[in-house]
């Protein structure tokens, strides 16, 4: 199953690792530096401001779809 995280883009729900909402991410220090250290996998899907972070083991997506949101996608696609 895939979860659409936003744009044209797909991800494969077993390879979801966490998804994080962006006010959780950026008032963590330590989730800044991940993000600085691993740049080069932050993939920026969103058009304007993003709403979440969705983490899997090659990419990590900046995507303005809600967290809530999300979820209720992953949710539908496993019953």
């Amino acid at each position: 199953m895939y979860v659409h995280v936003g744009d044209d883009t797909l991800v494969r729900l077993s390879d979801i690792i966490a998804i994080l909402d962006m006010q959780t991410v950026n008032e963590s220090e330590p989730m800044q530096e991940m993000l600085e250290k691993k740049k080069e996998s932050v993939v920026n899907i969103a058009d304007g401001p993003y709403k979440s972070l969705v983490i899997t083991p090659n990419h990590m997506y900046l995507t303005p779809v809600a967290l809530a949101t999300l979820k209720k996608k992953a949710m539908n696609d496993t019953r």
